[in-house]
């Protein structure tokens, strides 16, 4: 079935994106194929792997990818990535944001009193050989938008670099492609970030949850004039069940543009392309 499509920055996107998972058989992305899909999530290598197979063995022109890249992959503290000093990383955003120690997407790290001093955190660099060879596993004719961000998206937002994310997007933008930021701190992320030159911004929303406060990501969505593209819009599939009003949610109420689900069966995919057939603004007027 076609599915309705958005557009960012004059280029088309469905406003419902699968992400086949990895560890489902190849078969399942025929299929989902198969049912008119031309446009998929790729957040990984291996979904990129899988794309390109599905590709060469169609040959359909036609067929899209949305790739992810991690901001960390173009920052670099005394030369060195920054997942090398993780750790450190960590320790100062939960003393600079005084966060506890349950928050998401902030792993579990033993107690440190480590934590990177003002003169570190200037040092943290943009790193362009590293983010181009990053890059370079793309093309603007297959994959058009990519996200940028991740967790070290946030991170550096939360360290006060907001210059490190601004060249990675003018250098992508300088590629081809259209920069989308996907952050995971819906309440936190978004403000800090809306100076980014980017299509759109994509956080974890979805009817029961949101960071850190699903009220106020909602009240703060509702406000926000850029493109909103929801994440885990299923609720790690809890809502499947109730997708439709799980889309409704979504769509009508906080007016995002896009949601990406994740599917890994062929039931899990009816399920959702059912429901998109029954939300609202999805439907096309009758003509007269």
């Amino acid at each position: 079935m076609p599915l309705p499509m958005t557009i960012l920055d004059g280029k088309k996107l469905p406003r419902v994106l699968f992400s086949v998972r990895p560890l489902s058989p190849f078969d399942l992305l025929k299929k989902v194929y198969g049912r008119g899909v031309t446009y998929f999530d790729l957040p990984s290598p291996k979904h990129l792997e899988r794309f390109r197979e599905l590709r060469q063995l169609t040959e359909d022109k036609n067929l899209r990818g949305l790739c992810h890249v991690e901001a960390e992959e173009g920052a670099s503290l005394f030369g060195k990535p920054l997942h090398q000093f993780e750790t450190k990383v960590i320790s100062t955003i939960r003393k600079n944001l005084n966060l506890p120690p349950t928050v998401r997407n902030l792993p579990f790290t033993p107690f440190s009193s480590e934590v990177l001093t003002q003169k570190e955190i200037d040092r943290i660099t943009f790193e362009p050989r590293r983010f181009d060879k990053t890059l370079s596993r793309f093309h603007p004719e297959e994959s058009p938008f990519l996200f940028v961000g991740e967790r070290y998206g946030d991170w550096l937002l939360a360290l006060g670099k907001l210059d490190l994310l601004k060249e990675m997007v003018a250098r992508m933008r300088e590629k081809g492609f259209l920069p989308i930021y996907s952050g995971q701190w819906a309440t936190f992320a978004l403000p800090k970030a809306k100076s980014l030159d980017v299509v759109a911004y994509a956080i974890p929303i979805n009817k029961t949850w949101g960071l850190f406060d699903l009220t106020q990501a909602c009240n703060l969505i509702r406000k926000f004039d850029r493109p909103i593209i929801s994440l885990n819009p299923l609720a790690d599939g809890r809502l499947l069940k109730g997708s439709e009003e799980a889309f409704s949610f979504l769509f009508n109420e906080l007016k995002v543009y896009v949601a990406i689900v994740e599917v890994d069966s062929e039931q899990e995919v009816e399920v959702v392309l059912g429901a998109v057939e029954e939300v609202p603004s999805f439907i096309p007027p009758r003509k007269t």
